[in-house]
């Protein structure tokens, strides 16, 4: 074992670290909500957190890094987030339900990061593989999408949910639906609010609860997707 005094420049060393690369994380943000990722330059990134050149590039070799970066964070806070509440229901149907709700809930409280994963999506559509996102989110969650599948599976089982859903075909197209009406609706914000004359919360507990009650045995109780 090193002794402690060799240890403590390592570790401020590392902490040094952690925080340029956090300022330039917190820089990026900033311009990335403010002007939209595709109008933002690694130049004006740089000058804004206050670092030279030569240090941007020790941590992000350009935009697309910073971006990838962003990701990472998102997708490990938001599945931490949601099993909170997932793991504490009884049912497959109620299990849903409590994702639901989640995603409801983050509408509200996170537009910002969700307004992000929008811009995201159209530079994944245009410049990315997805076998970059997929390693991602295996990186983060190992057991993939079969979590998803076996979702169904449980809910067929245990009677809360329709005997005649496709488990890997279903929670698929309801999440892909949920996910491009969450990103679609904290895009637009003010302005669907504007075109249809309600706020974009309503609208998309609205959408859940519909997509729930869809998704329900004949003999389950309605879901209600809670206002909070």
């Amino acid at each position: 074992m090193p002794p402690k005094e060799a240890e403590k420049p390592a570790n401020a060393y590392h902490a040094h670290r952690e925080r340029q690369r956090r300022r330039i994380l917190d820089a990026a943000w900033k311009l990335f909500d403010e002007r939209g990722i595709d109008r933002v330059t690694m130049t004006e990134i740089t000058s804004t957190a206050g670092v030279r050149p030569s240090t941007m590039y020790q941590y992000f070799a350009n935009k697309d890094d910073i971006v990838w970066a962003f990701m990472r964070e998102l997708i490990q806070d938001a599945s931490g987030r949601a099993m909170q509440g997932v793991d504490a229901a009884s049912s497959a149907l109620t299990r849903l339900t409590a994702l639901m709700n989640f995603m409801a809930n983050d509408l509200v409280t996170n537009q910002a990061e969700i307004r992000f994963m929008a811009q995201f999506d159209a530079m994944y559509a245009r410049d990315w593989p997805a076998e970059r996102l997929i390693s991602l989110e295996l990186q983060i969650n190992p057991g993939g999408f079969q979590a998803f599948s076996e979702l169904i599976r449980e809910g067929i089982a245990d009677g809360s949910l329709r005997s005649d859903l496709d488990p890997d075909l279903t929670m698929h197209a309801v999440m892909n639906a949920v996910i491009g009406a969450q990103r679609r609706l904290a895009s637009l914000g003010n302005k669907i609010e504007q075109e249809y004359g309600k706020p974009i919360d309503r609208m998309f507990r609205e959408t859940i609860r519909i997509l729930l009650l869809g998704l329900r045995a004949p003999e389950s109780p309605a879901p209600n997707p809670q206002k909070t």
